[in-house]
């Protein structure tokens, strides 16, 4: 008995899968094509992109405003890679000449020291040409209040009710492991070519010498710090600043009585003041900000968010790092 030719339709539905096939096959050259693409373009982008400086958002006032009031706002532990943008904000408002003034915004335990000095000396720059009022948040500590000195005496610091300011001094985070080394067995037995090329080893006490070499690295920073202060708050003299910098925490309350900071009062309070001071009626207050760029969502490398290997984590904490900080750990492998 012969089979019935097969009908049109039933042919067609034979040749779907192999339609579907390459259907999809397209579809995904195509995503590929664009994946790179994309990468290519924001690739080019950063490449021609003059700095890669930060972005202006609107923040309040006049929207339609020509002259400016730009928000530097210092977030954080003071550390790369955020410097850096910092540090690009400051040249932005300093070169910009539509800028009036900067509110200083503050929320930050403090950092490195060479990187909260090198804030700070940016920002003295910069107070030449342009009025710096600072606005305190959660905490301005350490190293944090380092950087609101660059107000200078002319400037305003503001805090809000519950700020935490204060802890003026320096710290280089150290953990001794001898005790524990003696009980485990361990013995630190680096190779060197100076005696004092392993000051810092956990695994042994610091000798007297040792001490003394750091005692003077710390008071060196010390001192700077006192005279940053010292300089920059007129109602201040070196005596008295020391006697403020035993690295304590002091409260808002406590702060302005002991003429660390000027006002009690909120950003918007900071704005008014700095409207006051520079005679601006209509304002545009702008913000900085450092939008993460293609490249880095879809290379998945932002710097923010990058996480070191492990072998680079641990050499890093073994680094001696001086800190404006307003804590007792500092750094620990793995954690950054």
């Amino acid at each position: 008995m012969m089979k019935p030719p097969e009908s049109a339709t039933q042919l067609e539905k034979q040749g779907r899968p192999g339609h579907r096939w390459l259907v999809r096959g397209l579809v995904l050259l195509l995503l590929i094509s664009l994946f790179f693409n994309l990468g290519f373009y924001a690739w080019y982008q950063e490449y021609f992109t003059i700095g890669g400086g930060p972005t202006e958002q609107f923040e309040t006032g006049d929207q339609f405003a020509k002259e400016k009031i730009a928000i530097i706002s210092i977030t954080g532990t003071i550390m790369p890679p955020f410097t850096e943008r910092i540090l690009h904000s400051i040249k932005k408002a300093q070169e910009d000449e539509h800028v009036k003034a900067v509110l200083l915004e503050i929320d930050s335990p403090g950092g490195l020291v060479a990187d909260s000095h090198q804030i700070y000396h940016r920002l003295v720059q910069l107070r030449q040409t342009k009025t710096i009022v600072v606005s305190m948040k959660r905490m301005a500590a350490s190293g944090g209040y380092y950087v609101a000195m660059a107000a200078g005496e002319k400037g305003v610091i503001f805090a809000e009710p519950t700020t935490w300011t204060g802890s003026l001094g320096v710290i280089i985070p150290r953990f001794d492991l001898s005790g524990l080394a003696e009980k485990v067995g361990v013995v630190s037995d680096p190779l060197k070519t100076g005696e004092f090329k392993d000051a810092l080893n956990p695994f042994r006490n610091l000798s007297k010498q040792e001490r003394a070499i750091w005692d003077h690295i710390l008071d060196e920073s010390y001192q700077r710090f006192l005279h940053v202060i010292t300089d920059n708050r007129k109602n201040l003299d070196y005596d008295q600043v020391k006697k403020l910098a035993t690295g304590q925490i002091y409260p808002a309350t406590d702060a302005k009585e002991n003429g660390l900071i000027d006002e009690i009062g909120y950003q918007e309070d900071a704005l008014a003041r700095l409207q006051e001071i520079t005679g601006l009626q209509r304002v545009r207050v702008i913000r900085y900000s450092h939008p993460v760029s293609l490249a880095d969502i879809l290379l998945g490398s932002a710097e923010a968010t990058q996480v070191e290997n492990r072998k680079q984590a641990l050499l890093n904490s073994t680094v001696p790092r001086a800190m404006y900080f307003a804590s007792w750990l500092g750094e620990m492998p793995g954690w950054q």
